[in-house]
């Protein structure tokens, strides 16, 4: 059955292999590696951020160093705005279209896997357009898709790559803001003891684009939330004072003061209140600090998923996406469904339940004809053991999962990659 978008009335299995292009380009077997694993389609990297990577097949290197985001299409001047990508010098240019040549000669379908608003070169270069917390550090990895020159340069970048990648579907990723979290060179910010709801807050931008977008005071609440302060001390009454009354008297019932014999510090995380989920942390300002956010990332989805339609009205469209709608980072918040998209793939690289749980939402935010995807690890931590890996590819399928996008083909060992092959077998 030919795949066009929103026509898949069959719940066909398809399984997808993730790459690089420098991964296929001058490798001569990468092709016929890939398609034996059992995959219709490879997604390919067509604008990818800065890593270190594996390369234990290519007959050139071992270890690639990606110092900085890049488009691996031909990057035509005159098809840019303001944010214009820069070109890869540790592969050719045109990586993408040799790479994907030479998967399809090998029968494969080629998904342009395209990262979005993940950017640090972009982001060091235009300061002004980063995501920036309510302290107001900026965040460089992180494009703020409230700018219009960076929605701008989002909707270009789609286009350029369905115009001149003509790839056989797209693959949307960070397809939203991009947060605190993120694998930065030398991270050491593990020791402050943030914890998850501390990571949320810190992921909600307050950049001139997006401030004045929440309501009065949300700023000084967040950073309340955040830095918590000993009892008794001024800077802990002057932060329960900026706390809304649904919040304050759980803040000051915490006892903070300390050992006696001891000096109270001056901030501490290890002994405060801890909140159970963001919209406890916000209290009544969680709804509208919440619309806020999902709208960020359902505008800028409308205006990609448009504009692809728009260049390329019969290629299936699949987003990476989160039903949380607290969500940042590669797979954006998701809450309420897109009609718009073919496939929502969710993250599965975590506790089994809580992913299975993930795919179940977005199954029940479907329309008729859309298609559900498990993002699957085949990477540490998760044991290069077929059987294994079989019943979790099992239990993704049971939560509704049709499709398996498998990360990562070009990363894994000879035995990871093999672990993967012999799990989809046992499935088939």
């Amino acid at each position: 059955m030919p795949e066009t978008h929103l026509g898949h009335q069959e719940q066909l299995l398809m399984n997808v292999a993730y790459a690089y292009p420098w991964d296929i380009v001058g490798d001569p077997a990468a092709p016929e590696r890939l398609a034996a694993l059992g995959v219709e389609a490879v997604a390919l990297a067509a604008s990818y951020h800065a890593t270190r990577a594996a390369t234990p097949y290519h007959p050139a290197h071992r270890v690639l160093d990606v110092p900085h985001a890049a488009f691996y299409l031909p990057v035509r001047p005159s098809a840019w705005g303001r944010l214009v990508p820069k070109s890869p010098s540790w592969t050719t240019p045109d990586a993408y279209l040799q790479a994907g040549d030479a998967l399809r000669a090998a029968g494969l379908k080629v998904h342009a896997w395209t990262v979005l608003t993940h950017n640090s070169v972009l982001g060091r270069e235009h300061p002004d357009l980063v995501v920036r917390n309510a302290f107001g550090d900026p965040y460089p990895h992180a494009l703020c898709p409230a700018f219009d020159d960076v929605v701008d340069y989002c909707e270009r970048l789609v286009r350029e790559i369905l115009t001149v990648g003509r790839p056989d579907a797209l693959i949307l990723e960070s397809c939203g803001p991009m947060g605190f979290g993120h694998q930065s060179i030398h991270e050491k910010t593990a020791g402050a003891d943030w914890d998850p709801v501390d990571s949320d807050l810190l992921s909600l931008c307050f950049c001139r684009a997006c401030a004045d977008r929440y309501p009065a005071g949300t700023r000084d609440h967040v950073k309340a939330a955040i830095d918590r302060y000993p009892a008794g001390t001024r800077d802990h009454v002057a932060a329960i004072d900026r706390y809304p009354a649904d919040t304050r008297d759980h803040v000051a019932a915490v006892d903070h003061s300390p050992a006696p014999g001891t000096r109270a510090p001056q901030t501490s995380t290890a002994s405060t209140p801890t909140f159970t989920c963001v919209e406890e942390a916000l209290g009544t300002l969680a709804d509208e600090v919440r619309a806020v956010r999902v709208d960020l990332s359902a505008s800028l989805r409308r205006t990609l998923v448009a504009a692809a339609r728009d260049t390329a009205p019969d290629v299936p469209i699949t987003i990476h996406a989160n039903p949380d709608p607290w969500a940042t980072a590669a797979f954006a918040a998701l809450p309420e469904g897109e009609p718009g998209a073919d496939v929502l793939v969710a993250n599965c690289w975590g506790d089994p339940a809580t992913d299975t749980a993930r795919l179940a939402r977005l199954v029940e935010l479907c329309r008729p004809g859309q298609r559900v995807g498990a993002y699957v690890l085949g990477l540490p931590p998760r044991p290069a053991d077929p059987e294994a890996q079989a019943d979790l590819l099992r239990a993704y399928a049971k939560a509704g999962a049709s499709e398996f996008h498998l990360y990562h083909a070009g990363l894994a060992s000879p035995h990871r990659l093999s672990a993967i092959q012999q799990a989809l077998r046992l499935i088939s």
